[in-house]
């Protein structure tokens, strides 16, 4: 089935496998009841698999006319450059995770809100006054608005550092506090996860 199809080539072909339309467009056949269109290209030397949708939803016809408009894209013209159309698809689909994420995942700041007033009524006066005053004074400047996944030992280093030569018990404390929350925040069941607080251990 080389060249240009008809639609009735296209509903009768079932036969698994990758069939050229022409032009970069190609008819994507893995069963009989499932089909879709992609549009096969090259940039930098490299080739790309552009979906296009599935025959159920997108015709013979309306494939060609993606394809024309993807191949656009990809070539440019005198006054827009070309675009690595797959690319560009797969970056947008990472920026949307990581916003998602963001959004979803609770901010360690929050993270240790919710620990204080878990175990404030079991906390002495002075638990009570330090631990809220020494994350707002040396913590949640650095890594307060970041989720526990994205706090790098650096972030820990970073914050401790300036305290840690004259202000030596304070600053043991305060990483004890943060790798303290990090911990409760984690899957226990992760044996690859490392907490950040406990890799900063060195500066003693």
């Amino acid at each position: 089935m080389a060249g240009r199809f008809k639609p009735l080539d296209v509903e009768r072909q079932t036969k698994p496998g990758k069939y050229a339309e022409g032009g970069g467009l190609y008819l994507i056949v893995t069963g009989p009841t499932s089909k879709s269109w992609s549009y096969r290209y090259w940039k930098d030397g490299k080739e790309r698999w552009h979906g296009l949708g599935s025959l159920k939803d997108v015709s013979l016809k309306d494939a060609r006319l993606a394809r024309d408009a993807a191949r656009l894209r990809v070539k440019g013209d005198r006054s827009t450059a070309g675009v690595d159309i797959v690319q560009e698809r797969r970056k947008a689909r990472e920026e949307a995770k990581a916003v998602e994420a963001k959004v979803v995942l609770p901010t360690f700041e929050e993270c240790a809100e919710a620990y204080i007033r878990t175990n404030w009524s079991t906390w002495s006066e002075k638990h009570r006054d330090q631990w809220p005053s020494s994350l707002k004074r040396y913590v949640y400047p650095t890594i307060g608005m970041l989720t526990i996944q994205e706090i790098r030992p650096s972030h820990i280093h970073d914050l401790l550092k300036p305290i840690w030569v004259e202000k030596r018990e304070t600053a043991n404390r305060v990483r004890g506090r943060i790798e303290t929350i990090i911990a409760k925040n984690v899957d226990i069941d992760d044996l690859d996860f490392r907490n950040p607080a406990e890799l900063t251990r060195q500066l003693r």
